[in-house]
């Protein structure tokens, strides 16, 4: 990872290739998003954007031949990321601006991607039909299964979308503090934390669309991102603490992808943690400790 974040920063020729090659393709576009994240962050919006630009060229050119248009937001996203991160020097307002990011993308794919996302809705009708017979069969009752619309599956890919944004500058903040700030991203993600009026905020936005707007609750996930992230941070700093190793965490994460209820849980101790601060607590802990 060294290796290529200081390819990425020694010219700008270097960076346009990093950036180009991964935009070009639907399984290694983050690394051109954290490319792009990186350019902006180190040199400034000028060079990102100008970046950015020549890499919408093979993104572009993806997204006509495939119907999703993922690549370009993925690359816009970023780069706006990057830039409220540079001039703000706040982690938190970054991520927090992903939600405008994520509704945003998922507008434009359904303006842009609409016969991609019917196709997609006609995979997922084939796919649970398959398995309400299997359901059915074993039951002996009639099994329906709800259908995702394409309204609904923009909303996830949007979700989707976000996330990846956030990682792609979370990756490019890493590749910054490793060259020039060594330690500094440890620090800077582990104290990760949203004020509590903002934390407020997205938890009910997410509440009212996921109960209020039922048709719609794949949109929900959208404001619940920097929650989510925020969770992250929080249990990577509890983690470092207590100074459990990596296999902590790795259970943790495959806990949190696999069972639902850990998702629940999560952001019901980030909506705590805005209000108790979890991590002075144990910062004072310590020191009575000492």
């Amino acid at each position: 990872m060294r290796g290529l974040a200081e390819f990425i920063v020694r010219g700008r020729w270097q960076a346009l290739a990093v950036a180009a090659l991964g935009a070009g393709s639907l399984l290694f576009g983050w690394i051109s998003a954290a490319a792009v994240a990186l350019v902006t962050l180190r040199k400034g919006l000028s060079n990102g954007a100008w970046l950015t630009l020549w890499a919408l060229l093979p993104a572009g050119f993806t997204a006509y031949f495939s119907g999703d248009a993922g690549s370009v937001l993925l690359l816009l996203g970023t780069l706006l990321l990057a830039t409220v991160l540079r001039f703000s020097v706040s982690l938190a307002l970054a991520v927090t601006t992903t939600v405008v990011v994520g509704y945003a993308s998922g507008l434009a794919m359904l303006w842009l991607s609409g016969d991609f996302l019917q196709q997609l809705a006609e995979v997922f009708d084939a796919v649970l039909t398959q398995l309400e017979g299997g359901f059915s069969a074993e039951s002996g009752a009639v099994v329906v299964l709800s259908r995702p619309n394409a309204g609904q599956i923009a909303g996830m890919l949007a979700a989707g979308n976000s996330g990846i944004c956030v990682l792609s500058l979370l990756l490019a903040r890493y590749w910054q503090a490793l060259l020039y700030n060594p330690g500094g991203f440890r620090r800077e993600f582990h104290a990760l934390r949203l004020p509590t009026q903002w934390t407020l905020g997205l938890t009910v936005v997410t509440l009212t669309v996921w109960f209020a707007l039922p048709s719609l609750n794949g949109w929900a996930a959208v404001s619940a991102i920097p929650l989510m992230f925020c969770g992250f941070a929080l249990a990577h700093a509890r983690a470092s603490r207590t100074g459990q190793g990596s296999g902590w965490l790795t259970a943790f994460y495959v806990l949190w992808l696999v069972i639902d209820p850990v998702k629940v849980a999560l952001l019901a101790i980030v909506v705590a943690d805005a209000f108790i601060d979890f991590r002075s607590r144990w910062q004072q802990r310590g020191a009575g400790g000492a």
